[in-house]
């Protein structure tokens, strides 16, 4: 299995770990991810910009345009649907000046988790993994931890072009995809959006990311589609370099 997605930096784990609602009336909790939380406390607490804030947790600044969308958007369905709000959880390291967490919650799961989790994005139809990135209706995405799915749902495009593609995975804070045909312009903006990419790859969708975690996954790192230069948008010509 290739490397693991860059682990965001975090200064200050959450001093709560969990929000609820009165009166409480058992909705499914929304989770918001430590590197969620350090977003919000830098950018929105304490006024930084979206470039310092880049730079303070060690990544691009359009994962933390990513992270921070993500985070609002978990924010607000908390406060306008009344659900309870659990911060835990996700891809990040602590930084040398670190405060400690006051909640030994947080720190356990950490430590017990060992930061491994992922999530996985494969186009999806009917089972199959659609073999052109650029026309995908649907996405399954998986939830990977420790080396194992954990969890999936399904994802609408709503028609989007390839570079919208990509920043709707962004937004949905996928690590890593898998597909089959995928042009030269997609690929660049995955690679600016710091999601890797394993092309090439046909079958089962289920499959695809069963044999992904367990680092068996079968795909072509020269996997293009050639059209016109566009590189995506067409219903065929989308070709695979087996070795």
């Amino acid at each position: 299995m290739g490397r693991s997605a860059k682990a965001r930096r975090v200064c200050r784990l959450p001093k709560y770990a969990r929000f609820e609602p009165q009166p409480d009336e058992a909705k499914a909790p929304v989770r918001m991810e430590v590197e969620d939380f350090e977003c919000i406390r830098l950018m929105d607490y304490l006024g930084m910009t979206q470039e310092e804030c880049a730079v303070q947790m060690g990544v691009a600044r359009t994962t933390v345009q990513a992270i921070y969308t993500r985070a609002r958007r978990r924010l607000a369905g908390a406060l306008v649907e009344g659900r309870p709000l659990a911060i835990t959880g996700g891809n990040f390291e602590l930084c040398a000046q670190a405060a400690p967490a006051d909640s030994p919650a947080i720190l356990a799961e950490e430590e017990e988790k060992g930061r491994i989790f992922m999530r996985l994005a494969i186009p999806y139809d009917e089972g199959q993994i659609f073999q052109h990135f650029g026309k995908s209706e649907r996405f399954k995405l998986y939830e990977i931890t420790d080396g194992a799915v954990t969890g999936s749902r399904l994802l609408a495009s709503n028609g989007a072009g390839h570079g919208a593609l990509v920043t709707l995975l962004q937004q949905e804070h996928v690590d890593v995809l898998i597909c089959g045909g995928i042009g030269a312009g997609a690929q660049n903006a995955l690679k600016e959006a710091g999601i890797r990419l394993f092309g090439g790859v046909q079958g089962d969708a289920d499959q695809a990311a069963a044999d992904f975690t367990a680092g068996r996954l079968a795909y072509d790192p020269a996997v293009h589609c050639e059209h016109h230069g566009a590189g995506e948008g067409h219903g065929h010509g989308c070709h695979h370099h087996r070795a």
